[in-house]
């Protein structure tokens, strides 16, 4: 016992100390001699580490009960001077040969690091490391348990979810360090604008929620207000740069009627999504009859059929054909690759069912790469002119994925096809959204001999000036002014102009919506190179041109 490193302590059948070993010494700041006869509580002063309640002496309990006694996990020593330790310790009766009780042991050691370290591993388990806030498990724990009160006991709560507006500018222009500065600042901000009652959580990204507690619908939303204000007037420093960051907030309530934490959940991101499309930076309040949330949960309920028909090979490829219309032009066919899925029945449905879903729910650079793959891997048996090029569309997702370079080489790899033979099509839209990577993404693709078209161009934010930045082979026009180009001066005005910047810049023009023989003669005329539309040819399956 004298060499052992745990702290050993005998008392007589009355409590009063007979003996103490070195480590006992030590963590109780006494020596044998001095504590030798007196009452063990008089040296051995516990208490609960959070409470600060006295905690029962373990060798009274177990003379009391003639029974081993262990400690609770939370008690801690409180030393002769005066130090705290956390300990754990266990205390037996001692029995003579006959059984009686003649004394107690007690064996204690020191257990403050390993609950230190317990601390920070139950601590990192509920919290965001970035910010201190917790994370989105103990988040909805508490909703959970916030539903539970609500049905109970009738009370009422709120949640908003929130989404930072320009977040993404900041992370592209400054970089992540900037990007996690900005998202700790923010953090403080809205920590001053709550009450230590509700629970301020982010989920992850610019993404955070608040579970607000006792709080009606009207309170709710002026504290969401009040914290789309102290966001909105927020100005983020960076290295001489001063950035504007609003928010956008869902807000739901939580009573008796709410149905389910995923449905609270949901319901708020659903909001929240709502006022980013409503324009951001402003406040959404759900309601039951929402018919935007409603959509909103229709493409929630996409995602697993998504990943379903990814899994299961629902998607299918059609293509449509691109004709060259100048004489120049005739060096082989152009077909546009187009997806389509079959549903459950059987049933062919089109993109724009499931696409805007996909792009919600970050699951189009998966999309894009199972195109890729398919297209690739039948290759051989459906393109018969080694001539023809392919066009096959590409997400934000993906421009922005810094892996897919790597992928699209590893795909020409494992495939016999030449990289002139593929054409990469991305939106106006998607490319304006981040131009500098919108072009290093293209100057990769065409240094591997890939070949790059902006499509439709003229439906967004069109500027001859963003043209100038990105450097494409094809450039298709919109349909919108494709449809009406004979009809309408104003359309045949904007077509021409951007047909001659086109032929400037050495760009090649593609006309989309091509339906009749009019169109068709009045962008011959206009000099533009190639012709896509249902009067030219209708989508077939590929393989089945």
């Amino acid at each position: 016992m004298q060499s052992i490193g745990d702290a050993v302590v005998t008392t007589d059948a009355f409590g009063r100390i007979q003996y103490l070993n070195p480590v006992a010494e030590s963590l109780l700041g006494c020596s044998e001699a001095s504590a030798q006869g007196v009452l063990l509580e008089e040296v051995f002063r516990i208490v609960h580490e959070t409470t600060r309640e006295k905690v029962k002496n373990p060798i009274e309990q177990a003379l009391q009960e003639n029974r081993i006694v262990s400690l609770a996990n939370h008690t801690v020593l409180i030393t002769g001077r005066d130090q705290e330790i956390a300990i754990q310790d266990s205390a037996a009766p001692i029995r003579n040969r006959e059984g009686q009780v003649i004394g107690a042991v007690m064996v204690f050691h020191d257990v403050t690091q390993n609950r230190l370290l317990s601390r920070q591993l139950s601590w990192q388990a509920t919290h965001d490391a970035l910010t201190g806030l917790v994370n989105r498990q103990e988040f909805e724990r508490r909703v959970e348990q916030a539903l539970h009160l609500a049905k109970l006991d009738y009370q009422v709560y709120a949640l908003c979810y929130l989404d930072l507006d320009h977040f993404k500018i900041v992370n592209d222009t400054c970089g992540h360090v900037a990007g996690d500065e900005l998202l700790r600042q923010i953090t403080v901000l809205l920590q001053e604008k709550v009450r230590k009652t509700d629970t301020l959580a982010r989920f992850g990204g610019d993404e955070f929620g608040l579970l607000l507690s006792q709080c009606t619908l009207e309170e709710a939303l002026r504290v969401a207000n009040n914290l789309l204000s102290c966001v909105q007037e927020f100005r983020f420093v960076w290295q001489e740069q001063v950035f504007s960051i609003g928010v956008s907030i869902g807000l739901v309530r939580i009573d008796t009627n709410s149905e389910s934490l995923a449905e609270i959940i949901s319901t708020a991101d659903a909001a929240c999504y709502t006022a980013k499309n409503r324009g951001r930076n402003r406040v959404y309040v759900a309601q039951t009859d929402d018919q935007e949330r409603l959509q909103q949960r229709g493409q929630m309920q996409w995602v697993g059929r998504i990943s379903q028909a990814l899994e299961s090979d629902w998607f299918c490829l059609y293509v449509q054909r691109i004709a060259a219309i100048t004489p120049t032009e005739q060096n082989g066919d152009h077909y546009e690759v187009l997806l389509r899925l079959r549903d459950e029945q059987g049933k062919l449905v089109l993109p724009m069912a499931f696409i805007p879903a996909a792009e919600r729910y970050n699951l189009m650079h998966l999309i894009d790469r199972w195109v890729i793959r398919t297209l690739f891997s039948n290759w051989t048996r459906v393109v018969d002119n080694k001539k023809s090029i392919y066009a096959i569309n590409l997400s934000g997702s993906s421009i922005n994925d810094d892996r897919f370079i790597d992928f699209l080489h590893e795909q020409f790899t494992l495939h016999p096809i030449s990289p002139q033979h593929i054409c990469f099509e991305i939106t106006e839209t998607v490319a304006i959204a981040n131009l500098l990577k919108a072009r290093q993404f293209i100057q990769k693709l065409q240094r591997m001999g890939c070949r790059f078209a902006l499509d439709d161009f003229g439906a967004g934010m069109s500027s001859f000036a963003y043209l100038k930045s990105l450097p494409i082979d094809y450039l298709k026009i919109d349909g919108s002014f494709i449809r009406n180009i004979v009809e309408n001066p104003v359309d045949n005005a904007i077509v021409t102009a951007i047909t001659r910047i086109s032929s400037v810049m050495g760009i090649q023009t593609i006309a989309e919506f091509v339906e009749n023989d009019a169109i068709l003669e009045r962008i011959k005329a206009l000099g533009i190179d190639y012709a896509q539309g249902y009067g030219i040819a209708v989508p077939r399956p590929l393989g089945k041109i």
